[in-house]
């Protein structure tokens, strides 16, 4: 058989391959990464691998694509997660606040910088922490506020501003991606941000009604 023939042959078979594969492939994709288009990229990639590896050393085609996709998917995660360990290890949070206070929320990238900083927030602080670091250190709420909005004796609510800062000031590579971060926290500080500090206000106070703890003094 000529060259050019085998050759054409050749292609025809990849091309049935991708064919009847690719549809199976996105699905597994799909269901591991939940983004359509990271799962083509990942398929297309395979794809791309399969056809410059020697065909003689496959066994079977079919679990070979399936692994080879299953673990390019796998390995994109670990990637995603990296990065986002790496981000929140580089958010000085000082810095941060500081950068919220004097900047207009509209020169602001909320999205980008605050999901990392109330993550660490959220994770780090209990319910009375929380309430008391954001609303003095980051609204400038004075201590008098404090004490009626929460029902905490002012020298109290300095000591957990204390213990906040301490907190936050330690190692943030311990970060949990599996624990959930409240969308109404997140929401609540952006309507905060630009004035009306209501809702923050009384989302904090709820964090701390069904959260009850027993805070001790410093």
């Amino acid at each position: 058989m000529p060259q050019y023939y085998r050759t054409f042959d050749s292609l025809m078979n990849h091309a049935a391959t991708i064919t009847l594969y690719q549809p199976m492939l996105q699905a597994i994709a799909y269901n591991l990464l939940r983004c359509k288009a990271d799962a083509e990229d990942i398929v297309q990639e395979t794809f791309l691998k399969w056809l410059s590896a020697e065909k003689e050393k496959i066994g079977n085609t079919k679990a070979y694509l399936i692994k080879a996709v299953t673990n390019n998917c796998l390995n994109h995660l670990s990637a995603l997660k990296r990065k986002k360990v790496e981000y929140l290890d580089s958010i000085h949070l000082p810095e941060f606040i500081t950068k919220i206070k004097e900047s207009s929320t509209a020169n602001v990238d909320m999205d980008v910088y605050l999901a990392g900083a109330i993550k660490i927030i959220h994770q780090k602080l209990k319910p009375l922490e929380r309430a008391v670091y954001l609303l003095k250190e980051v609204f400038d709420v004075d201590y008098d506020t404090l004490h009626k909005t929460l029902d905490k004796k002012k020298d109290h609510c300095r000591q957990l501003l204390v213990r906040a800062k301490k907190k936050l000031s330690e190692e943030t590579a311990k970060i949990h991606f599996d624990i959930p971060l409240p969308a109404s926290l997140l929401e609540s500080f952006k309507k905060a941000c630009q004035g009306d500090t209501d809702e923050l206000i009384n989302s904090l106070k709820r964090d701390i009604w069904f959260q009850p703890e027993k805070e001790s003094l410093i």
